[in-house]
């Protein structure tokens, strides 16, 4: 009896060891997947140029710092649609309904997806007024499935900034694509400093690259500097603007740091990688936290400073070393 009795506690300690290493492996199992989960993110860029590039790639860069490695542990579809609206929409019906969270770069590229989906979890970057773009109700409420960073740039401070470099100047000329909603805002807004800055201005506006050449030729003939919107159109062509202006001893003055890098005197505002590493840090409060875009406000770049292309003031006969931000009257 006691022989029968032993074998049964023994099998019952088995049967008992046996549960307990299941829920131990399950634990593990459990644990591994969390650590192994695979987040998948969706990337439509709406052109290629550099300011746009500097962006994705900063977010990647700010991803990979907080643990999300592509070819590990994150998933990237990344598509560009190299300016063409169809693209855009092929490219945004690819990329809806399996990923993450998507990253929007620019405000085509944005619109495109916004009315597609309702539902992904969607970050915008390089887009200057979402609230005009029809893509938050407001910034500081969204209120729909998109939030992101803006690229406004203090328009106000590079404008008085080009006004240092021409300081005899009458006429300030202003170039832009017509048809970017961005670049408008940002024009008008120069074109009201400039004018309460009691200086004429010249507006001069293209449509597609192939129209810079000549537009931009034609300008320079009329004014003593230029002001240039972080348009795409007008940073995709800024070697041929800067040559050009070179030619007429012109001071360009643009909106983005990427503009300066390919030809532009300087400017006072933001750089897209930062502005991307800023958008990645959104993300990650969606993956992590499960916060939704309708709450979360939208942004503006919390890094601003003066950028000088020191090749371009040597050839303007400028010493780069004398540009500096003017101070703000009181």
């Amino acid at each position: 009896m006691k022989n029968k009795q032993r074998k049964n506690n023994k099998l019952v300690g088995l049967a008992m060891a046996f549960i307990a290493a299941l829920s131990l492996a399950a634990c593990g199992n459990a644990a591994g997947s969390q650590k192994d989960e695979v987040v998948h993110v969706g990337i439509l860029q709406f052109m290629e140029h550099g300011p746009l590039s500097s962006a994705r790639e900063g977010f990647l860069d700010e991803l990979a710092k907080a643990g999300y490695v592509e070819g590990e542990n994150l998933i990237v579809d990344y598509q560009n649609a190299q300016g063409d609206q169809a693209n855009l929409q092929s490219m945004s019906e690819r990329l809806a309904g399996e990923n993450d969270v998507i990253l929007a770069i620019a405000t085509p590229a944005a619109q495109t997806l916004a009315n597609l989906t309702s539902q992904d979890p969607i970050l915008f970057t390089a887009i200057t007024d979402p609230v005009d773009a029809g893509l938050v109700e407001s910034n500081e409420i969204p209120g729909m499935n998109l939030t992101g960073t803006s690229d406004m740039v203090p328009i106000e401070d590079q404008v008085s900034l080009l006004l240092s470099l021409t300081p005899d100047a009458q006429t300030i000329g202003i170039i832009y694509n017509s048809s970017e909603p961005n670049s408008k805002v940002q024009a008008d807004l120069a074109q009201k400093a400039l004018e309460s800055a009691g200086v004429k201005v010249k507006i001069a506006t293209v449509t597609t690259t192939n129209d810079v050449q000549q537009v931009m030729t034609s300008l320079a003939q009329e004014v003593d500097g230029v002001y240039i919107p972080t348009d795409n159109t007008l940073t995709s062509t800024m070697p041929t603007v800067s040559e050009i202006a070179k030619e007429h001893s012109l001071p360009v003055v643009p909106g983005s740091a990427g503009m300066v890098e390919s030809g532009g005197l300087a400017t006072y505002g933001i750089t897209y990688e930062d502005l991307g590493r800023q958008t990645a840090r959104m993300a990650l409060e969606i993956i992590k936290q499960g916060k939704k875009p309708a709450e979360m406000p939208v942004e503006t770049s919390d890094h601003l400073e003066l950028f000088i292309n020191e090749e371009t003031a040597e050839s303007l006969g400028i010493d780069p070393a004398s540009i500096v931000m003017p101070e703000k009257a009181d």
